[in-house]
C-alpha cells in the first residue's frame, strides 16, 4: 500500500468519523426538542404547589424590631472586639 493510497483512505476514516458524529449530535438535538415540546404541551413544566406562589405572611411589627435589636447588638459586639 502506497502512501497516497494511506492517505486516501485516512481521509475517508476521518469524513466518515465526523459524519457519524455530526449525524449524532444532530439527532440528540432534535430528540431534545421533541422532549421540550412534549413536556410543554401536557404541562409538566408548571409548578403544580400552589404554596410557593403565595407570598409568605407578614411579621408582625413588634418580633421585627427585636430581630433589628439583636442584629445591631451582634455588629456592636463584633466592632468592639
Amino acid at each position: 500500500m502506497t502512501i497516497p493510497e494511506m492517505l486516501s483512505q485516512s481521509g475517508i476514516l476521518t469524513v466518515l468519523g465526523l459524519g457519524v458524529v455530526f449525524a449524532f449530535l444532530i439527532i440528540l438535538i432534535l430528540f431534545m426538542n421533541l422532549v421540550a415540546f412534549f413536556v410543554k404541551k401536557t404541562g409538566l413544566d408548571k409548578d403544580k404547589d400552589s404554596d410557593s406562589s403565595v407570598s409568605p405572611a407578614a411579621v408582625p411589627a413588634g418580633q421585627d424590631q427585636s430581630v433589628v435589636a439583636a442584629i445591631a447588638a451582634a455588629i456592636k459586639e463584633k466592632q468592639k472586639q
